[in-house]
């Protein structure tokens, strides 16, 4: 790796800014045994390299895991609560789950940290994985009133949520792919029918959070890579970025599956919550192009290339006019001097677009902990904090101290 020097100083941040790390239940909180991705891990024909088994122990360790987000001096803390605990049987709902994340929340408030939730991080409960997911359109009523017995319990103490993590990833890679459950592999008419499926439960969901107790903005997180299309097959070609292609065209729907929907859907949100980690190049069908062998990529094998954020964050900007949070980015790398890199490419690029008039709100950087990275097994480390396997022993990475110090210099 080349010699670089660390950025020091962001630059002064808008008025509510939130800085902060984020996490998600299944891949720390461990013995989520009752969800699809659970029943995926021990699918012997899946292709996950291991299961989460007891991932961080974080549903015991939560409260040292909050210490940790207090330590760096961040504004909030993103994470998710977990459906299959909450509604573990179809029309059943567990009163002693929601006090679990009840309690989270109390504590966090009472550490000075802002609640970030997530109401679905790519894990849904077995019993509506097994009556067909996100194909079957009476997910949109599930949902529905998942989230409604969620926000009665616990909305006072929300201060931000968004309703999904990344659906489009869930789509793509469940439902015509066979990466994610439920390993479809089906082509465009599945993908079609679990994004229609999904924008209807969020807007269902919003209406339903906007009712509830609690007075929060609400949206939902956009998995955005920056894209290139090379019609000519070469990755090394300038190509054409999908952000500036027709989301409306019948003969080509990709672009319109895999951000349009949703962008479009946002637009009636308080904000659209962008995660970005790597350029991507595609073919002219829209198929993964081979990286040259030249290119510096990540544990997890995409490009690294952190200054893609600053394009995303201007593409949902333009698209949608509402604020955006940055509420996912970061790098897998076993090198923590990259990692620190990484982050100060990514922020100079987006302290660049905040300066060209995006209205951005805050960042969250992915991930607190080292943990379970679902297909992948726990070899990508994302983590600002390193966990031991056996102990959970939680121990700082220095790119924990220089985030911490980054996010102090933001206020002086």
């Amino acid at each position: 790796m080349s010699e670089f020097t660390p950025l020091k100083e962001f630059g002064a941040v808008p008025a509510g800014w939130l800085w902060g790390t984020a996490t998600a239940a299944h891949q720390i909180e461990g013995g989520n045994t009752n969800n699809d991705w659970w029943a995926w891990e021990h699918n012997p024909d899946s292709g996950t390299k291991e299961s989460s088994g007891d991932a961080t122990d974080s549903y015991h360790r939560w409260f040292e895991d909050l210490e940790l987000v207090k330590k760096m001096g961040l504004d909030s803390y993103r994470f998710s609560i977990e459906w299959s605990r909450i509604e573990p049987a179809q029309g059943e709902f567990s009163i002693a789950a929601l006090e679990h994340y009840r309690e989270i929340m109390l504590a966090a408030h009472e550490l000075g940290l802002k609640t970030s939730v997530t109401f679905h991080h790519f894990t849904t409960p077995l019993w509506a994985a097994e009556q067909g997911g996100w194909t079957n359109p009476e997910i949109v009523d599930w949902f529905a009133r998942y989230v409604d017995i969620a926000v009665q319990h616990l909305g006072d103490q929300i201060d931000i949520a968004a309703t999904f993590n990344e659906p489009n990833v869930v789509a793509l890679l469940g439902y015509m792919m066979d990466v994610f459950p439920p390993g479809l592999g089906g082509g465009l008419d599945p993908f079609r029918a679990a994004t229609e499926n999904f924008v209807a439960a969020h807007k269902r969901a919003r209406v339903i959070l906007k009712d509830g107790p609690g007075d929060f903005p609400i949206g939902l997180t956009l998995a955005l890579s920056d894209t290139v299309v090379h019609p000519d097959g070469d990755p090394n070609s300038e190509g054409i970025r999908m952000g500036d292609m027709p989301t409306d065209d019948p003969t080509n729907p990709f672009p319109w599956l895999m951000a349009g929907a949703y962008l479009d859907a946002a637009k009636d949100d308080d904000y659209i919550g962008i995660q970005t980690y790597f350029t991507q190049h595609m073919g002219p069908d829209f198929q993964e192009l081979p990286k040259p062998a030249d290119w510096r990529l990540t544990q997890m094998g995409w490009t690294f290339t952190p200054e893609s954020l600053g394009v995303t964050v201007r593409q949902a900007y333009a698209a949608t006019g509402v604020p955006v949070i940055v509420t996912e980015n970061g790098v897998a790398t076993a090198d923590d001097a990259e990692r620190i890199e990484y982050y100060s490419r990514s922020l100079t690029a987006l302290r660049e677009a905040m300066d060209d008039g995006v209205d951005v709100r805050g960042f969250f950087a992915w991930s607190l902990l080292d943990n379970f990275e679902w297909a992948e097994g726990y070899r990508p480390t994302f983590g600002l904090v390193a966990v031991d396997p056996v102990t959970f022993a939680r121990t700082p990475k220095p790119s924990s101290e220089w985030y911490a110090g980054l996010v102090a210099s933001s206020r002086s």
